[in-house]
């Protein structure tokens, strides 16, 4: 994910409160927006099953 994408990503989850589906392409696993850091660049994620990750934006692509 570029960073123009992940600052999309970011507005849309965090000011449109949006989810956006993700899959992290390093682990297949596919997750729900619910917040970003700003600071240290990476999105929270809710997974299919649950429970919570923080990825990267180099590892996300939209779904």
């Amino acid at each position: 994910m570029r960073e123009s994408q992940f600052t999309e990503v970011c507005d849309r989850t965090e000011r449109k409160d949006e989810r956006v589906k993700l899959r992290n392409i390093k682990t297949g696993q596919i997750g729900l927006t619910s917040g970003c850091t700003m600071e240290g660049e990476t999105i929270q994620v809710e997974l299919e099953n649950g429970q919570l990750d923080s990825w990267e934006p180099a590892e996300c692509e939209e779904l």
